[in-house]
């Protein structure tokens, strides 16, 4: 396949770790995103952008929609994590910034804050870089996170990516002064 047609290229929809199912967003899904982000606003706030206005419930569908016809064009490949026994929603997360020439992604996520603390978001992170490699060919997975935010920075530990930098003054954060930016990443082994 060429790398100028992601487009094309065919890879599952969905799948599931130990806890949890993870998928691509579906139309319908706003009123529950709307609902964790609305519980987890206190949470958020420091750390993201679409967090510092209000936003309905429509709103969030919209995102979603938007998220869903990305992820077919092969644009941007957000994912939303569930609980596998119940169904409940339990985070935000994807592959984002994707150079499909590569392959390369970055794993972005937000967990909502009733489920913090239980080691989902880690559990989702490991299988979503499972799944780029596995599935999409990836030779990089990377995770970008502001470096004062100590737990973002625990998930890519626990992870098992590397910190391989922090780029100084790199990025606007909510308040429109500069942040440092850490650079986490996993890549693919290379046979010499």
């Amino acid at each position: 396949m060429s790398s100028t047609m992601p487009i094309l290229k065919d890879f599952p929809s969905e799948f599931t770790t130990d806890r949890l199912l993870i998928r691509m967003p579906l139309p319908g899904d706003g009123l529950a995103v709307h609902d964790a982000i609305i519980h987890s606003l206190p949470e958020l706030k420091p750390w993201m952008i679409f967090a510092q206005h209000d936003q309905t419930v429509e709103d969030v569908e919209a995102n979603i929609r938007e998220s869903h016809a990305e992820f077919i064009q092969r644009k941007d490949l957000r994912l939303l994590v569930f609980l596998k026994e119940t169904g409940e929603f339990v985070a935000s997360s994807g592959l984002h910034r994707i150079n499909w020439s590569i392959p390369k992604f970055e794993i972005g996520y937000w967990v909502d804050s009733r489920h913090s603390g239980k080691g989902y978001i880690t559990e989702a992170v490991e299988g979503i870089g499972q799944f780029a490699f596995e599935q999409l060919g990836a030779q990089r997975v990377e995770i970008r996170c502001d470096s004062k935010n100590v737990k973002s920075r625990s998930v890519a530990e626990r992870a098992g990516y590397i910190l391989e930098g922090i780029l100084k003054s790199s990025e606007r954060d909510v308040n429109g002064g500069l942040r440092d930016t850490c650079v986490f990443a996993k890549v693919k082994p290379q046979v010499i």
